[in-house]
C-alpha cells in the first residue's frame, strides 16, 4: 500500500532512467482499505492501516468479534460495498469453496478504476486471467501479488510485463523469525494433535 500510495517504485525507476520528475502520491490517512477475511492476518492488517489513519471496511462470512469491531473502528459490511468504496482491496481470507475465485470479473467490475487489489493470502481467490484482463483495460488501477493460480508464475504471465502490478514470489513471509515461528508452531499442533489421539 505504502508503495502505491507513495508511488516509490515508480520514482525510483525514473531516477535511474536519468529523470527527475515528481509523481504525485497520497498519504495513507487519505485512502480507504477494504479487507476480505478477518482472521489473525486480516485483523493485524486493520490494526496497521488504523495506525495509517486509513478508513477500514472489512467482511467475512463469520461473525467478527464485537470487541474488536469496537475497538478498531473497522466498519463491516458487504462484499459489493467493500470492492466499490476501496482504495485498496485486501485479499486475506482462507482458499476454500466459497473463495476460490472471489475476486472475478463480476467483483473486478465493481472496484473503483483507481483501486489496487493486494492479495497475500491464496492465489486462487483470485482469477487471473479475470485480473489480467481488469488489469489491461484500466478496469482496476492496480495489483500487488505474492501468491499466483500457478507456482511459481509462468514466465510468459501478462503480469511480468505490467507496469501498474508489483509481484512477490510467495514470500510474504520472508523474515527468519517468522519461519522459527511457523515451525514451532507447526510442531506444537501436531504434538497437540498427537495427545489428542492419544487420549481418544
Amino acid at each position: 500500500m505504502l508503495a502505491f500510495a507513495r508511488r516509490g517504485p515508480w520514482m525510483d525507476a525514473a531516477m535511474k532512467r536519468g529523470e527527475w520528475e515528481k509523481i504525485p502520491g497520497k498519504a495513507l490517512s487519505e485512502c480507504t482499505l477494504g479487507i476480505i477475511g478477518l482472521g489473525n492476518i486480516g485483523k493485524a492488517v486493520t490494526r496497521r492501516a488504523k495506525a495509517f489513519g486509513m478508513k477500514v471496511y472489512g467482511t467475512d462470512i463469520v461473525n467478527i468479534d464485537h470487541v474488536f469491531v469496537s475497538e478498531s473502528g473497522i466498519e463491516m459490511t458487504d462484499l459489493n460495498s467493500l470492492l466499490s468504496n476501496s482504495d485498496f482491496v485486501s485479499v486475506n481470507c482462507d482458499l476454500n469453496s466459497t473463495s476460490h475465485h472471489l475476486i472475478n470479473a463480476k467483483t473486478l467490475a465493481q472496484m473503483k478504476s483507481t483501486a489496487v487489489l493486494i492479495n497475500t493470502a491464496r492465489g486462487p481467490i483470485v482469477e487471473e486471467t479475470a485480473l489480467v484482463a481488469a488489469l489491461q483495460s484500466g478496469q482496476v488501477g492496480g495489483a500487488a501479488l505474492d501468491v499466483f493460480e500457478y507456482e511459481p508464475l509462468p514466465l510468459e504471465s501478462p503480469l511480468l510485463k505490467m507496469d501498474n502490478v508489483m509481484l512477490a514470489p510467495h514470500n510474504s513471509n520472508s523474515s527468519p523469525t517468522a519461519w522459527e515461528r511457523i515451525h514451532w508452531n507447526t510442531i506444537k499442533n501436531l504434538v497437540e494433535g498427537l495427545g489428542m489421539v492419544y487420549k481418544g
